[in-house]
């Protein structure tokens, strides 16, 4: 493993001072897999005053300190040195309720989550694999460290963590530990919600929709909105998935980027409740799109997302039906109201929609090219898309006499005739067009 020069000098001063240190966790796992790691963590037989003894001449970060951590600053970051430990009582399912130095790496790596991340790393004494993580790796498997009930119980967030990795590494969870996943999902309800935001955040953009599949009771575990779409017969002809898996598809085809992937997971949500069986015995689900915003705000809220992100997601399940038409003066209208970014995002996420049906049925997948060309003419022309873009502003009216609330509706009014091509951005025009306007209204 190739060591970055802060990291190795840290490793080397506390072998010279007589102290074992390791590498330890995810760099390992990384390394073992061929991939360049990224973060560096150590672990030492040193006790938490000698590693600060020891790093005595360099400026270091002391508040983990009683649970063996000691931070050294160096001029590429912040290296953690943590003292070999074992945890026990995590009463909360999170925090161990006392912690304990120990002499050697091996007790350390026994409190770790999963055999492929309870892996060390001496230049000097080379890998210490006590439970099998190399082996893991290359047979592709995501074991639990020991008994998979007792480390779930000790942190409920390694379920999800363990959906993670799975999708990540492409590994096939171990029946034990998947059993044990599945079992215990339950944990994860005490946990703190921005945690498993946080989590879910780093796992959309990794999965497929067999992932979604395979790992669904976890997955509405902690987006229980989902649940009522596992296995919903959509009674369509437009449809041969059930909806959970229609929106596992989904979620593959849209780009991995954060607020599109969540739209897609949460696109159909609020189909369940706005089911309704037709005369000629096919399902329908007006509505869905209005009762799919009002969850999965609810859903955004509780997680405690980003505001923009919550509003972007939103706006793409609220408008996720409506039909885009490849006509140059509504496709302007929309470009003013929502933005180029919105409206781009939206047909990703309308073009996925579109193509996850499984029905094996032609679809006019050519409409988005379309629309999508259209759309860069329409931005490549740098037109009047805003009350910004007007060739009038607000002074300008004010000589013809409007004032307050007046002159923001008749700027409103004259960017609608713009968009609608009745009305040429020129400043006579516009100006003209204010003054007919004021005499009828």
């Amino acid at each position: 493993m190739l060591l970055p020069k802060n990291v190795r000098a840290c490793v080397d001063a506390l072998e010279r001072a007589g102290f074992a240190a390791y590498l330890v966790g995810g760099c390992v796992r990384d390394a073992c897999l061929g991939l360049q790691p990224q973060d560096f963590d150590l672990c030492t037989a040193a006790l938490p005053e000698e590693t600060q003894a020891v790093c005595a001449a360099q400026k270091l970060v002391l508040a983990g300190k009683k649970h063996g951590t000691v931070g050294v600053v160096t001029d590429s970051g912040v290296v953690e040195i943590t003292t070999f430990r074992a945890e026990g009582d995590y009463a909360d399912n999170r925090h161990p309720g006392w912690v304990k130095f120990v002499p050697s790496v091996e007790e350390d790596l026994a409190r770790r989550d999963f055999t492929v991340n309870a892996m060390a790393y001496s230049p000097t004494r080379g890998v210490a694999d006590p439970f099998g993580g190399r082996a893991d790796l290359e047979n592709r498997v995501l074991r639990a460290v020991g008994d998979p009930d007792t480390r779930f119980r000790e942190d409920s967030l390694r379920i999800l963590r363990g959906v993670r990795f799975a999708v990540k590494y492409r590994l096939t969870v171990e029946p034990n530990t998947m059993d044990a996943m599945t079992r215990l999902a339950p944990l994860m309800d005490s946990l703190a919600r921005e945690r498993v935001f946080e989590e879910l955040c780093k796992l959309l953009p990794l999965v497929t929709a067999a992932d979604l599949i395979r790992f669904a009771p976890v997955i509405t575990r902690v987006i229980p909105e989902l649940a009522p779409t596992v296995g919903f017969d959509q009674r369509s002809t437009h449809h041969a998935y059930d909806i959970y898996t229609h929106i596992a598809h989904v979620v593959e085809a849209v780009p991995a980027q954060p607020a599109l992937r969540w739209a897609a997971l949460l696109h159909d949500v609020g189909k369940p409740a706005c089911f309704t069986v037709g005369e000629d015995g096919h399902g329908h689900f007006k509505g869905h799109a209005g009762a799919g915003t009002a969850l999965a705000d609810a859903v955004l809220q509780r997680l405690k997302a980003p505001t923009r992100l919550r509003e972007e997601v939103l706006f793409l399940i609220g408008q996720h039906m409506t039909k885009l038409e490849p006509d140059k003066r509504l496709l302007r209208r929309w470009l003013s109201r929502w933005g180029a970014q919105w409206l781009e995002a939206l047909l990703a996420l309308q073009e996925a929609d579109m193509s996850s049906k499984g029905t094996g049925k032609a679809e006019d997948m050519a409409q988005f090219d379309t629309l999508r060309e259209m759309l860069a003419r329409i931005i490549e022309e740098e037109g009047c898309l805003s009350i910004r873009d007007l060739a009038v502003d607000g002074h300008d009216l004010m000589e013809l006499g409007l004032e307050g609330a007046e002159i923001g509706r008749m700027l409103r009014y004259l960017l609608e005739q713009v968009l609608e091509e009745t009305l040429s951005n020129e400043k006579c025009a516009l100006l003209q067009a204010a003054k007919d306007r004021r005499k009828y209204v």
